[in-house]
């Protein structure tokens, strides 16, 4: 029986990035007959006090009223978008209905990395953008997604158009270990709904499971892939991007932060390469 995806799951915030990340979802919904969850996170009031500062009480409840006042009014401008968009994008608002396009919102109160973790971990797929290494933006969502939920994690970049189509050609990182491992069989829904699968490899792991063998056990379930081996020149994370790239998958798949997560972004590593400089979207697993 072939995989599917039905619960996409997308965190937003007023920063101005949820409505590039729902058009992906959106496409990915009409391809799948998927439903979307939307969960916009307010903070609770105490995480917006100073740490280690007494705040007195008085103080304590004024901003406690005017952080539920702007939060209001953000919800509502996101509800507002929320409709519009799906109308734009062609989704209904409901609940999940098998094999229709739906969506939904919810308001969950709470920082975003656990609004991740709760809801997630019942989604097939969690949506995020890209983060931004300028403005520090979108690291902990991502972070919270790959290394709380268990799930596939698509990151997106932004673009001006997203294809209806969005999927139809994935390349796979593959260098037989147990992220890459992980990120085939989590990923597989995709997989098999996609035109042309590129397998991506320099076939250089020692006592690895080869590429070839990947092209047999996808055949054995009826996808037909090719192989583009390349020889690594430099960071193998900038290497996939250009190969994918260059084969024109529209998706990425692979296993992500082999090394911890600290030591490749704070020295850089082969998953922090692809997170800084994708140019399209990319479906980690850890």
């Amino acid at each position: 029986m072939a995989c599917t995806l039905q619960s996409l799951m997308l965190p937003v915030r007023g920063d101005g990035k949820g409505d590039n990340v729902f058009a992906h979802a959106a496409a990915l919904a009409k391809r799948f007959g998927a439903h979307v969850q939307v969960i916009h996170c307010r903070p609770k009031p105490e995480d917006l006090m100073p740490y280690g500062v007494v705040v007195p009480r008085f103080f304590r409840k004024q901003l406690e009223e005017v952080s539920n006042q702007v939060a209001a009014g953000q919800e509502q401008q996101l509800r507002d978008e929320f409709h519009e968009l799906s109308q734009k994008l062609g989704l209904t608002e409901d609940d999940p209905k098998a094999d229709t396009p739906t969506a939904s919102f919810l308001e969950y109160t709470g920082k975003q990395a656990d609004a991740v973790k709760h809801y997630g971990r019942l989604s097939d797929l969690i949506l995020v953008p890209q983060p931004d290494r300028s403005t520090n933006l979108g690291f902990n969502t991502l972070k919270s997604a790959l290394f709380t939920s268990a799930r596939p994690v698509m990151m997106c970049p932004e673009t001006d158009q997203v294809s209806d189509e969005l999927g139809r050609h994935i390349a796979i990182g593959w260098n037989g270990s147990l992220e890459a491992t992980r990120a085939l069989a989590q990923g597989m829904g995709l997989i098999e709904a996609a035109s042309e699968v590129t397998i991506l490899t320099t076939g250089s792991e020692p006592h690895a499971t080869t590429a070839e063998e990947l092209q047999t056990y996808l055949g054995i379930r009826g996808v037909t892939a090719s192989i583009n081996r390349f020889k690594r020149d430099g960071n193998i994370g900038r290497n996939l991007l250009q190969h994918a790239t260059s084969a024109g998958a529209d998706v990425l798949l692979m296993g992500a932060y082999h090394e911890s997560y600290e030591r490749e972004t704070i020295f850089g590593g082969n998953t922090q390469a692809v997170v800084d400089e994708a140019t399209i979207p990319v479906v980690l697993v850890h």
